[in-house]
């Protein structure tokens, strides 16, 4: 039995080394113009689902998902988002684009998360990915009509649609 644990956790020692070597050693590219592959995507996505499990509140939304609330949110969404996640135009956003790992068009592919989620990215940022923490930018109520904006995209009520309607023309939504 000692031998098959010592065996266990040499491996694993090995395998820590091996990955830390290939990393020093440069042969990871880290060019930020190259898309990044399926196995770095997917810990990423990994890693930060479960650091948001585990440091994020899990908490409901204060502010309630009223029109005004949602134009609120649209507009904020508008001001200080759309550069990057992409306008109300549902065209995908250049400067977003260049970002590494690329920015998530959010009017194009819309978050799945839960509010409590969407909210706590916002608030606080996600570290190596360019994206702000925007605690002491804009309000907490701010934040929280964002999120509800952006986990409502898909489904917003008739007159929040009109007024973005009315914000990019008469083609979209």
């Amino acid at each position: 039995m000692k031998r098959f644990l010592f065996g266990a956790v040499t491996a694993v020692l090995l395998l820590v080394l091996s990955g830390l070597a290939v990393a020093l050693l440069g042969l990871v590219n880290t060019d930020a113009d190259r898309s990044p592959g399926r196995t770095e995507t997917w810990i990423a996505n990994q890693a930060m689902d479960a650091s948001m499990q585990r440091h994020a509140p899990h908490d409901s939304n204060p502010v309630p998902a009223t029109d005004a609330n949602l134009i609120d949110g649209m507009k904020l969404y508008v001001m200080d988002c759309a550069g990057c996640h992409g306008g109300l135009d549902r065209k995908p956003s250049q400067f977003g684009a260049n970002f590494y790992p690329p920015v998530p068009q959010l009017i194009l592919d819309p978050p799945d998360d839960p509010e409590w989620h969407i909210a706590h990215a916002i608030r606080h940022g996600v570290r190596n990915t360019g994206m702000p923490a925007w605690k002491g930018q804009i309000t907490d109520e701010e934040i929280w009509k964002v999120t509800a904006f952006l986990s409502r995209i898909e489904k917003l009520p008739p007159i929040v649609q009109d007024q973005w309607k009315k914000s990019v023309g008469p083609t979209t939504p």
